[in-house]
């Protein structure tokens, strides 16, 4: 898969846009042995169950013609706020000097939020990114994945 070296005390973050794990490596780059440090979780339920009103419609100008405008992806909205959560956690943990190397796991639009979202703190830690979903395995599968080689 990605073949990752990761190195002893190095952090790795597996997230998505609704749950994120924080990991510390106990083990060596060879042996790697994940600690779970700390679980984010959000509850966001899909749009039609955040909310039920009709998408607006505007005029388009002189005359009785009316569109339909876009509706709002709650649900999409909460994935891109998450994004910006874990970014914030990670810049506080930075900041307290708690890591020095980061490893990103995430899928690619996850992926995208986060890199936006880094303070610059945290981005000149990063020394991998995965562009994988990997929130559902335990954390033995998970190092086995970033550890298999291609």
């Amino acid at each position: 898969m990605s073949g990752l070296r990761i190195e002893h005390d190095s952090w790795i973050l597996v997230g998505d846009g609704e749950k994120a794990l924080f990991f510390r490596n106990q083990g060596d780059a060879d042996y790697p042995n994940f600690e779970v440090l700390q679980v984010l979780q959000q509850d966001n339920p899909q749009t039609s169950q955040q909310g039920t009103d009709a998408p607006g419609r505007r005029n388009d100008g002189p005359g009785p013609h009316r569109s339909a405008m876009e509706p709002t992806d709650w649900h999409m909205i909460e994935k891109h706020r998450f994004a910006k959560l874990i970014a914030e956690t990670l810049y506080r943990e930075a900041h307290k000097g708690r890591f020095s190397k980061l490893v990103v796991v995430a899928p690619p639009m996850t992926l995208g939020d986060l890199r936006k979202a880094f303070h610059k703190e945290v981005a000149s830690r990063i020394v991998a990114e995965v562009d994988k979903t990997l929130t559902g395995h335990p954390p033995s599968q998970i190092e086995r994945i970033l550890a298999t080689k291609d």
